[in-house]
């Protein structure tokens, strides 16, 4: 029987993002909507890990598994790493990305500095109630003009370091090798597989 995996999102891109990247592990994996939860979880924390934590120990006496839960979001250097932990509710949690990135395009008109990175960290919280973080980051720059439809979120305005191209032009199959999410989920796939080699599992 294989462990049960709960993925900690309502966002429908992400969760898919993570089973997909996840789809080579022994785990059943479940995403909020597969289990027929709907929960919106205040991310009170003051950094990647404590949001990511707080939403996967807020799902551990509504199911039964393993839950993964991420915190990710963009730091730009010339707007003081804004909108980071904040990413998801920036300039309005229901504002379309193609305003907010449009938005952002425009505060760095005259900008030279267009340094950013995407952040991410993965909590995996066990049925014990211990836990696992890891935190990852893909550093690049914002892009002059909004590009591409792959991805979402501010994907169509980041190039990641290394390419020419903003992740809403890349193909996916790179994004998922390189981007923080894919770091942090290439993490979480070693730590599993030690845990296996360790018979927790």
């Amino acid at each position: 029987m294989k462990q049960r995996l709960i993925v900690a999102t309502n966002n429908k891109h992400k969760a898919q993002e993570i089973k997909d990247m996840l789809a080579g592990l022994e785990f059943e994996v479940l995403s909020l909507s597969d289990i027929g939860i709907d929960i919106d979880v205040e991310e009170s924390g003051s950094t990647y890990a404590e949001n990511a934590l707080i939403k996967a120990m807020a799902l551990r006496d509504l199911t039964d598994g393993w839950i993964l839960a991420d915190d990710s979001g963009l730091e730009i250097d010339a707007l003081d790493r804004a909108p980071g932990i904040y990413s998801a509710r920036y300039l309005g949690e229901d504002t379309p990305y193609m305003i907010k990135n449009s938005i952002i395009l425009d505060k760095l008109e005259d900008i030279d500095d267009r340094s950013a990175r995407f952040v991410c960290s993965i909590a995996l919280v066990f049925e014990d109630g211990s836990y696992w973080i890891t935190v990852n980051k893909c550093e690049g720059s914002i892009s002059d003009s909004i590009q591409g439809i792959n991805g979402f979120g501010y994907d169509p305005i980041f190039i990641p370091q290394g390419y020419s191209q903003t992740f809403g032009v890349l193909p996916v199959e790179i994004k998922n090798s390189i981007s923080h999410r894919a770091k942090a989920l290439q993490a979480v796939v070693q730590y599993c597989k030690l845990l296996a080699e360790e018979s927790y599992v």
